[in-house]
């Protein structure tokens, strides 16, 4: 019996080190300062020459020798992927079963919401992940993860949206990446614990942005873009109006051209 209990302790040890190694693996990750500072360019052959701190790029399109030359620089890459929608144009999407498709997404041609429930989507979304792992990724931006506001054709609901929108976050901390929430400013309060930063387009146009604060009082930055003609042209002050508020409030605004191609670019910060 003692020797069996030996065994029993010496079992029990080895499972609360690999539970703390596990734990230290799990801390791994990049951690963005609330007050970073970025660039988002999504088409287009990447402009590397902004000083910033972080680059959020395409995950797909964006070539290796791009992302080892901004880590060159000593830039950190957020690499962006829908997690919400099929892309008729990305390499996996074949992998997507028809049962996963739903409604078009108003406005992008080519593209359907995801039934987020799903087992499959799920698996290939694991699989983005590891790409943006083996590509070199500090970070990712899954994107459109609130679906249960939009019409997919699915019934998803707050609580479905909450369960994907956690496991997307949990699984990229398994693989050492960061990962921003998009939008879904609804669920700021109840997602912010899970997330490392924050991603919003047009909180201002539409008098969103106070909620973010659940973020930036944690140290977390709110990276936010705007695209209305009035920011751009600075219309009556409104572009000097905005980043004054926006600075205020800890908020990392640019001004960008809606196509995120770099043909505009006005930074607050």
């Amino acid at each position: 019996m003692k020797k069996a209990t030996s065994w029993i302790k010496h079992g029990a040890a080895l499972a609360l080190g690999f539970s703390l190694l596990s734990a230290a693996q799990a801390q791994s990750w990049w951690k963005p300062p609330v007050n970073l500072s970025w660039q988002w360019q999504l088409k287009g052959t990447v402009n590397t020459s902004y000083n910033v701190a972080a680059y959020d790029i395409d995950l797909f399109d964006t070539p290796q020798a791009t992302i080892n030359a901004l880590h060159a620089q000593g830039r950190k890459v957020i690499c962006y992927f829908s997690a919400g929608s099929s892309e008729d144009w990305r390499p996996d999407y074949s992998k997507f079963h028809a049962a996963d498709k739903g409604n078009d997404l108003d406005g992008w041609p080519g593209e359907k919401w995801l039934d987020t429930r799903s087992a499959n989507v799920r698996s290939i979304m694991l699989s983005r992940l590891d790409l943006a792992r083996s590509k070199g990724c500090d970070g990712v931006e899954p994107d459109n993860v609130d679906g249960y506001t939009n019409g997919t054709g699915f019934p998803l609901t707050s609580a479905t949206q909450i369960d994907y929108n956690k496991y997307i976050a949990n699984a990229a901390h398994a693989r050492g990446l960061a990962v921003g929430l998009k939008n879904d400013v609804d669920q700021l309060t109840t997602l912010e614990p899970f997330y490392d930063f924050a991603l919003n387009e047009q909180c201002n146009e539409y008098s969103e942005c106070g909620g973010y604060s659940v973020f930036t009082s944690k140290g977390k930055p709110v990276l936010n873009a705007e695209y209305a003609s009035k920011y751009r042209k600075n219309t009556k002050g409104a572009r000097d109006k905005l980043c004054t508020a926006m600075n205020a409030a800890k908020i990392r605004t640019l001004v960008l051209a809606l196509d995120l191609d770099d043909t505009y670019r006005y930074s607050c910060f």
